[in-house]
């Protein structure tokens, strides 16, 4: 007997058994960026889970909290997620953070919450710093839609793949860059998307030296030439005006049976061949099987 599935639903501020799992973004610079919310929430929760305690305990000092914090990171993700369900189930209040910005946005925090979300614990989100949008809203380029994809892979064979799909993209495409690496990956940028392409460098958002680079892809590229790159960056690479429009493949214009019988004739297995149509075109397989076979005519 087929499973019955049916959605769940979380409210967020109703009474619970359990505790509760808080998503608390921190600033990405300006301690200023720190809302009331967030600090009362960091107050007021049993336990901090945080990417790195003695960073995060530079802004508990700062703010005057004096909650226990334990460590969750990339590197101690499976044997600390078991533990803090075990304390959610018991009652203990969570909070989550990373050590800047938005929890699971290029930081840990994704798997904690699907584990969360899967045991039904209440996972509650608090809005707050994120250096992809702030730099975004005021890039100059077009701000939506736009196409959010963090760090690039950092081997040289899969970040040209990753660039030639980005480069396709109509959106605004935002990336995140070490300095160290950061005119590396400009070059490789600008290879793929050509040296017209509008983009733009944000460093040190929201802190002293916050700067905005904008130009052309070799404009940029000239900039970095005499400006070595100092701090944290966002790089914004403008919509591509005139992306490639994908042939179509020609069988797609015969009728469907007939589509069913050229790929049999070139050699594929009749269930085969129907799967393959069904997907080219998007139908369901009883669908083309049904009209294959000519089971809808009247006899």
């Amino acid at each position: 007997m087929d499973t019955v599935m049916v959605a769940t639903s979380q409210r967020s501020f109703a009474p619970h058994e359990s505790g509760t799992l808080f998503l608390v973004p921190t600033p990405i610079g300006n301690l200023q960026d720190m809302t009331y919310r967030a600090v009362a929430t960091l107050k007021q929760v049993d336990l901090i889970a945080a990417e790195d305690t003695r960073n995060t305990q530079k802004l508990l000092n700062n703010f005057d909290i004096e909650t226990k914090q334990i460590s969750f990171h990339e590197h101690n993700t499976q044997e600390r997620i078991p533990e803090l369900l075990d304390k959610l189930r018991a009652g203990v209040n969570i909070a989550q953070v990373s050590d800047a910005g938005m929890p699971s946005i290029s930081d840990p925090g994704t798997e904690l919450v699907a584990a969360a979300v899967a045991a039904q614990l209440p996972v509650v989100p608090l809005p707050g710093a994120n250096a992809g949008l702030t730099a975004l809203i005021a890039s100059g380029l077009a701000p939506q839609p736009f196409y959010f994809y963090g760090f690039l892979d950092r081997k040289t064979k899969e970040q040209k793949t990753e660039l030639a799909e980005l480069a396709k993209h109509p959106e605004t495409v935002i990336v995140y860059e070490a300095p160290h690496r950061l005119v590396k990956t400009v070059t490789a940028i600008a290879n793929a998307v050509g040296p017209d392409r509008q983009l733009v460098l944000c460093r040190e958002l929201t802190k002293k030296f916050e700067e905005f680079i904008r130009g052309t892809a070799s404009e940029v590229l000239d900039w970095l030439a005499t400006n070595p790159p100092r701090g944290e960056f966002v790089i914004l690479i403008g919509g591509n005006t005139n992306p490639p429009v994908e042939e179509q493949d020609p069988l797609l214009s015969q009728p469907v049976e007939e589509h069913v019988k050229t790929l049999i004739a070139r050699g594929e297995k009749p269930n085969d061949a129907i799967k393959a149509v069904a997907k080219a075109r998007q139908l369901r397989k009883q669908e083309v099987y049904a009209i294959y076979h000519h089971l809808n005519e009247e006899n």
